[in-house]
């Protein structure tokens, strides 16, 4: 059906509407259902989101056919006070930032398992 939802503990750094927003900046043309993939929520989660951030001016959406294309404003002023006067296209430069410093990591290979013989003869 919708995104898979998994249950989480404890708190995380950032908040639905931050990780939604951020998908959608990556893919202007992402399906909702991709969206909730991505970002482990239900598709009526994502469509709330969406609808939060609309409401509030911070994405605009067009119809493509029978896709939707996104516009997100980037001059929209973050909501907190504690973020006064910053425009979310900074948050997003920051998260994107991010984004390509993981991909350009190069990968290790996890280390061979050891053999219960191996350890034996070492010691």
């Amino acid at each position: 059906m919708g995104g898979v939802s998994e249950t989480h503990a404890g708190w995380t750094f950032l908040t639905s509407h931050a990780r939604v927003l951020a998908t959608i900046a990556e893919d202007h043309r992402i399906r909702i259902r991709d969206i909730a993939a991505r970002c482990r929520l239900t598709e009526r989660a994502v469509q709330k989101i969406i609808s939060d951030l609309e409401e509030d001016g911070y994405l605009t959406h067009t119809r493509e056919g029978r896709t939707n294309a996104y516009r997100i404003e980037p001059g929209t002023i973050l909501r907190h006070p504690a973020e006064a006067g910053m425009p979310v296209e900074a948050l997003l430069s920051v998260l994107a930032r991010h984004d390509a410093q993981r991909d350009e990591r190069p990968r290790r290979s996890p280390p061979a398992p050891r053999r219960a013989r191996d350890s034996e003869s070492a010691g």
